[in-house]
């Protein structure tokens, strides 16, 4: 069985993908298998090749976030690193809640990275030292609902959703074009983090949304 650990390299900036590249290739028992400038690129070379790190900037063309969360769903074996230059904490947060494994500054030594890789194969989770405490903080506070995102007009357009309304059906209910419900509705899959109306329903269902509004019997 080989025991090589595969990687892929996704980073819009060739010098410094090119320094990753040479960096994991020079170690032992680390093989860079594709490299990627771009979200989608990053996607389909992780589909094709199925590695078993993907290495990804949080800033590349077509968003980091969005090829780890694409990659974590359809290659689930593979764990996935987000390389940046961001301390953002929302990315921070977004990147681990999108399937990340790993949080790497880009000013990383060149040994620290090949450890990173190592551990992050062999099943560990790694977030830079100077926002570990910043990732436990958030994990500290209290949950928020998801529903918290929405603004009040997509709360009430989630509602006739969960109700079995069409797009055309609650614009009518609204008086406002089906043009403007489809709006809302790309806002509200976005937010909630769902890919379909069911779960964006579901969810609202789960949540109680409306249910505190409607008169006792």
């Amino acid at each position: 069985m080989d025991s090589r650990i595969r990687v892929i390299v996704a980073d819009d900036h060739p010098l410094f993908r090119d320094g990753v590249v040479t960096t994991l290739d020079a170690a032992d028992g680390i093989d860079v298998v594709g490299e990627a400038d771009d979200a989608a690129s990053a996607i389909k070379l992780a589909g094709d090749l199925l590695p078993d790190v993907a290495l990804l900037d949080v800033a590349m063309p077509g968003g980091g976030l969005q090829a780890a969360r694409e990659i974590a769903r359809t290659c689930p074996s593979t764990r996935i690193v987000m390389l940046t230059v961001s301390e953002d904490e929302d990315n921070l947060m977004a990147a681990m809640k999108s399937g990340a494994k790993g949080y790497v500054l880009k000013g990383i030594a060149a040994r620290d990275l090949v450890d990173i890789v190592r551990s992050i194969d062999a099943g560990e989770v790694y977030v830079a030292p100077k926002l570990a405490w910043r990732l436990l903080r958030e994990l500290r506070k209290p949950r928020r609902s998801p529903l918290d995102e929405l603004s009040a007009r997509e709360r009430e357009v989630l509602e006739l959703v969960a109700e079995g309304l069409s797009n055309a059906e609650i614009g009518a209910r609204l008086n406002v074009v089906e043009k403007t419900i489809k709006h809302h509705m790309t806002n509200i899959l976005s937010k909630l983090q769902v890919s379909s109306r069911v779960e964006a329903a579901l969810l609202a269902y789960k949540t109680g949304l409306g249910q505190d509004e409607k008169p006792a019997p």
